[in-house]
């Protein structure tokens, strides 16, 4: 299906934190609605995300106390996409990027967040892109490996 949009399939509820949370209240959402992903928000104005990679090696790896601020964990260099992105396009984009969650957003306000299951599930992408997504999908490093 050419054309379709992210529209069509991102998360509209998405969990979001503040930069008043802290790292705890990020740490006990993410294991309450079992994600790994959670974008920061001023309002509606993405500023930012915070994955569980971040609260490790941000967080946990700097000995950071549960009661430390987002900001000190923060992703602000964040990749986005508008709702009229072509699911393809999407597909393309965190192929490149090599990430799995983009977050979708109108005149900088957060309205979704679309992730490669919604991609792969629906498997509407073209060979090329689904080609891509799979490199990342997969995690090719030996277990035991550093």
């Amino acid at each position: 299906m050419p054309g379709r949009t992210v529209k069509d399939i991102m998360a509209k509820d998405c969990v979001t934190v503040t930069l008043q949370d802290n790292v705890f209240e990020i740490a006990l959402k993410m294991k309450q609605h079992d994600i790994g992903f959670v974008p920061v928000v001023e309002g509606k104005k993405l500023i930012g995300v915070v994955t569980d990679r971040d609260l490790v090696i941000r967080g946990y790896a700097e000995k950071r106390s549960g009661s430390a601020a987002v900001e000190q964990v923060i992703s602000k260099d964040v990749t986005t996409i508008t709702p009229d992105t072509t699911v393809d396009e999407a597909a393309k984009i965190m192929a490149k990027e090599q990430i799995r969650r983009l977050p979708v957003v109108v005149n900088g306000e957060l309205v979704g967040v679309v992730a490669i299951g919604d991609l792969a599930v629906r498997s509407i992408f073209d060979d090329e892109a689904g080609e891509a997504l799979s490199e990342i999908s997969i995690d090719k490093t030996p277990v035991g490996s550093k």
